[in-house]
């Protein structure tokens, strides 16, 4: 079934209709990742979508035009936008430099602009940007590996710097194999953590352990298995985006151990309170990142030689790419080659 976000591709190559304000930059999209959050938005699975819809929020480009009060960034400049584009600058999280918890927060699609204009993604040939919510993507990065560090790289580096969790030493579970997972392996393993991958099936097992370098792999539906690994873990970064027990997971944790919830899930999640009683252990969760974190975790990756696993796709293969994420048949961040498209012969 074709998604309906997706028609026509022509529209989409010119979803751009805002001018460039004095602090605006005006970017020309060459790449942009594929998350899940852009299945639940298109198929409006938390209920709150609204059509037409251009999605996209892990977004590289060249800027090719600045507003007269931009000083950051210069024509030519290769930058990179991700999942939020405004903030209301004045609330506690905005002030201290987590605008993604400012509940005035404007999404990158989806959303309604200062200016009253629905917000449009990186599926499209350009986008207007506030200078504030635009990064550099650093020399040394590729451009399409760039992309999914814009929203899965930060998303699982946030958690782990702003719960001190970055110290070498540390055991770490990363509950899923997808797009944030693999990039919590890559990331935590560079921080010098003991990483377990934690799977339902062994499916997975080769590509954690040996592509991954991931130093363990448990298989959730094992009752030994998870018996033996109790009480082992100093977090659990889950990132499951479907609903799913959390008491397998909470088991694993030390005393005060951490379980971060990073899936958009829109059913309730439960477990009896004894598990996290008996251990003085956490649920929490972690959105993203903030504009600091994101600059952060780019200079990560290239000073550590991280790169996303990704599979470059054209824009005329969107709905089928959409449609293979969803059954999780991607290795694992699809990202499209927005310039390299012939949008006008797809549509």
């Amino acid at each position: 079934m074709m998604h309906p976000l997706l028609v026509p591709l022509k529209w989409l190559a010119h979803a751009c209709e805002r001018k460039t304000g004095p602090e605006d930059v005006l970017v020309k999209v060459l790449y942009c990742g594929i998350c899940h959050t852009d299945i639940h938005q298109a198929k409006n699975h938390l209920g709150a979508s609204k059509y037409p819809m251009v999605p996209g929020h892990e977004v590289v480009g060249e800027v090719v035009e600045v507003g007269g009060e931009v000083s950051k960034y210069s024509a030519g400049d290769v930058v990179g936008v991700g999942v939020i584009v405004g903030c209301c600058r004045e609330c506690r999280p905005c002030k201290a430099s987590v605008e993604q918890y400012c509940n005035k927060r404007i999404w990158s699609y989806n959303d309604v602009y200062t200016d009253g204009r629905p917000t449009q993604g990186g599926f499209s040939s350009a986008m207007v940007v506030d200078q504030k919510f635009v990064v550099r993507i650093p020399a040394g990065l590729a451009p399409e590996q760039a992309a999914p560090l814009l929203c899965a790289g930060v998303t699982v580096y946030s958690p782990l710097k702003h719960f001190g969790l970055m110290s070498p030493g540390l055991r770490g579970g990363i509950l899923g194999l997808g797009g944030v997972g693999h990039m919590g392996v890559k990331v935590a393993k560079s921080m010098g953590h003991h990483v377990t991958v934690i799977s339902s099936s062994g499916k997975k097992r080769a590509e954690a352990m040996d592509d991954l370098g991931a130093d363990a792999y448990l298989v959730s539906s094992d009752a030994d298995q998870m018996a033996a690994a109790a009480d082992s873990l100093d977090y659990v970064i889950d990132t499951v985006p479907v609903k799913h027990p959390l008491e397998p997971y909470l088991s694993l944790l030390k005393m005060d151990g951490k379980l971060v919830l990073m899936g958009v899930i829109g059913e309730p999640l439960s477990f009896v309170s004894p598990m996290v009683m008996l251990g003085r252990k956490s649920i929490t969760g972690s959105f993203i990142g903030s504009m600091e974190e994101t600059e952060e975790v780019l200079k990560f990756c290239v000073e550590k030689g991280l790169t996303s696993q990704i599979e470059v796709v054209k824009m005329d293969y969107l709905n089928e790419a959409l449609e293979r994420l969803e059954r999780n048949d991607v290795r694992y961040r699809f990202v499209v080659d927005v310039a390299g498209s012939k949008i006008e012969d797809a549509a």
